[in-house]
């Protein structure tokens, strides 16, 4: 009796983690050996996730234990040139049979509610292609505003029967992965605008209605969104083209919608690290204040559930790195050497502006660069209350001694840290050279890592604000 029921608790949990586990049968027509991959999004990323090898009959089953997250998922043709698309969501056992003439069209599914309705949506985009043929060649063709005009009613109707299909599935399927889908890719309606107190038309009514709604339909709450393009698109254009590109701006706008995407720990996990890498590696001089908030905030805390603790470190350690130089804080004191061993203070240097520059004598971008600063401040900066204050990181004394005499590094003052005291590397996050800062007469950062021309355009900015302060 003891056998038998540890037999069948046995053959229960089997049948449990097998139910708990995903399981997609494929048939390939066309194929009798190869590798098929099952691939899945993270954002607009694909990743490989498992594989299986296809029999002499065409099949090929792709399984595990656990069950996945919701998403769109790849089935990858052996070669990995091709794939077709599949949704997962509560059903995760089901066939495919699929024929490679027709990936599209002719795909077939069993036991997968989600998929039949993502098949026939795909078909109906395809019975519309010649619809979306023939207003691409009207407008490759078109001339004028008035050709492209022309065009015009053909688009809209198009857009209206694609958004009529998309809203039949939210209407009969609102809980369906596809209805999310659908609803995230749904731009909101702008009425019309509306009149001032004076009588004329509001004209930046569009765009706050627009980015006020923007977040409506996308529910931030559903982390099967992440598994798809759709939510990593939303935020790249909501924060490249609807924010502010401020760092006040920004911060504030992605703490809201941090906080929208509570409910669901795979939405906070992936917009959390969405926003901490675009901000960390933005293109945009000061807006690492954002990555230093967010670690701050998050990380700090502890709330980023899904890293180690080494690959937390690491991460709050760049942001305590770059934390004391953020454009609008004051430089940290430099006391350094010139090249006659007398004492050289940043702060004792009495300007307008100083332009701060680590560099290297034995790199190659310095030995172009850093002539090209000397030239530029010779030309125009110095007229303008420009300091040079230049600082040795690297190669040895008589390299860099050297070098400012064959340049003519003239007007600069040059120093260095021989027995690295002032810790300069941490404080002005020193891992690449040329590395230049502008400092205002306080020592305020203005600016900084900009190149010879952007620095130029900076200071006649700033030379124009001040004459109108």
């Amino acid at each position: 009796m003891r056998k038998l029921l540890c037999f069948l608790c046995c053959l229960c949990s089997a049948f449990t983690l097998h139910a708990q586990g995903y399981q997609i049968t494929v048939q390939l027509k066309g194929y009798r050996s190869g590798t098929l991959y099952l691939g899945h999004y993270m954002g607009k990323t694909t990743y490989v996730m498992d594989s299986a090898q296809i029999n002499n009959e065409g099949i090929a089953v792709l399984k595990g234990p656990e069950k996945q997250p919701g998403g769109i998922f790849l089935i990858v043709l052996p070669g990995k040139q091709r794939f077709f698309e599949v949704l997962m969501d509560k059903v995760q056992t089901f066939s495919v049979i699929a024929d490679t003439s027709d990936l599209t069209g002719k795909t077939v599914y069993r036991n997968s509610p989600d998929n039949d309705m993502f098949s026939a949506y795909n078909r109906f985009l395809n019975s519309q292609s010649a619809t979306m043929d023939k207003i691409h060649q009207r407008l490759a063709v078109a001339r004028t505003a008035g050709d492209t005009a022309q065009v015009r009613p053909l688009m809209d109707s198009l857009t209206q029967k694609l958004q009529n299909y998309r809203n039949s599935i939210i209407t009969r399927q609102p809980q369906s992965l596809l209805a999310s889908i659908f609803k995230a890719m749904r731009d909101p309606e702008i009425p019309p605008m509306p009149k001032k107190t004076d009588g004329s038309l509001d004209s930046t009514y569009p765009y706050r209605y627009y980015k006020s709604h923007y977040w409506q339909d996308v529910n931030l709450s559903d982390g099967r969104l992440v598994r798809t393009p759709i939510l990593e698109a939303r935020l790249t254009r909501y924060f490249n083209q609807l924010v502010a590109p401020v760092p006040d701006s920004v911060i504030t706008e992605a703490d809201a919608l941090i906080a929208k995407t509570r409910k669901d720990k795979e939405s906070f996990k992936f917009v959390l690290w969405w926003l901490t890498h675009t901000y960390e590696a933005s293109p945009i001089m000061g807006m690492d204040a954002v990555f230093v908030h967010l670690v701050e905030k998050y990380y700090v805390p502890g709330e980023a559930y899904w890293l180690s603790d080494e690959q937390k470190d690491k991460i709050i350690a760049r942001a305590y790195d770059i934390a004391p130089n953020l454009i609008g804080q004051r430089a940290a004191p430099l006391v350094l050497q010139d090249s006659a061993g007398r004492p050289s203070s940043l702060y004792n240097v009495k300007a307008k502006y100083t332009v701060l520059v680590f560099w290297d004598p034995t790199c190659g971008h310095c030995i172009t660069e850093v002539p090209r600063l000397d030239s530029a401040f010779k030309a125009s900066w110095k007229k303008k209350g420009v300091v040079m204050f230049g600082v040795k990181t690297e190669g040895t004394k008589e390299e860099w001694t050297n070098f400012i005499r064959t340049k003519n590094l003239t007007g600069w003052i040059h120093a260095w840290d021989p027995g690295y005291t002032s810790n300069y590397r941490k404080f002005y996050d020193v891992y690449s050279t040329p590395l230049v800062y502008l400092l205002d007469e306080n020592k305020k950062i203005l600016a900084k890592r900009l190149a010879v021309e952007q620095l130029e355009d900076f200071l006649e900015r700033e030379q124009k604000d001040s004459v109108k302060k």
